[in-house]
C-alpha cells in the first residue's frame, strides 16, 4: 500500500514520526509531499492538495493508496482533500467523550467506522489534539482495518462519488 502525508507548520513534527513509523514498521510505501521543513508562515492548502492529487490519480488507476494529513485541527486539512475526485477524508482529533453505537446498537470505534462504513481513503488528523502515540494508534488501526463492503456501506460510497 502506498500512504501519502502531507501536513503544514503544525503537523509538521507529527508528521515526520508518523512517516517514519509508516514506512519502517508497518512497511508500507510512503511519499513525503510535504512540508519538507518547518515554516511557521506556511499555508496548509497547496501541500494538502498535491498529496490529495496524488491519491485521486492513484485512485483512478487502481493503485491501492491513502493519505495521511495533519494540520493543527485537522478541519481545513480535510476540507481540501474532499476537493479531489475519489477522495474520502475523515477527521480525527480524538476519542468520542461519550459512547457511540450505531442504528441496531453496535458500539462504534470512529476509526474503524470511517474504513468499515465510508471506506475513507484520507485521514485528517489534528495535530494540536493528539499526542503521537494516539496518532500512531489511530493510523494503525485505520490502515489495517478494510472497507466493510456490505451493500448498503458500498451504495452509499457509490452516491458520494456520483455527486462530484
Amino acid at each position: 500500500m502506498r500512504v501519502y502525508f502531507a501536513s503544514d507548520h503544525a503537523g509538521f513534527e507529527l508528521k515526520n514520526k508518523l512517516v517514519e513509523y509508516v514506512r519502517d514498521t508497518l512497511g508500507a510505501d510512503v511519499q513525503d509531499c510535504g512540508a519538507h521543513e518547518l515554516d511557521t508562515t506556511d499555508d496548509y492548502p497547496r501541500i494538502i492538495a498535491s498529496a490529495a492529487k496524488r491519491l485521486s490519480s492513484d485512485l483512478t488507476q487502481g493503485i491501492d493508496s491513502r493519505a495521511v494529513l495533519l494540520g493543527g485541527s485537522g478541519q481545513g486539512e480535510a476540507m481540501v482533500a474532499n476537493r479531489f475526485k475519489g477522495v474520502r477524508a475523515a477527521l480525527y482529533y480524538g476519542e468520542a467523550k461519550a459512547p457511540q453505537t450505531d442504528a441496531v446498537g453496535k458500539r462504534l470505534d470512529m476509526i474503524a467506522s470511517v474504513r468499515e462504513h465510508n471506506d475513507a481513503n484520507a485521514l485528517s488528523l489534528g495535530a494540536r489534539f493528539l499526542s503521537f502515540e494516539e496518532a500512531q494508534d489511530a493510523v494503525k488501526k485505520w490502515l489495517e482495518t478494510p472497507f466493510s463492503g456490505d451493500e448498503r456501506h458500498a451504495r452509499r460510497v457509490a452516491d458520494i462519488d456520483a455527486q462530484l
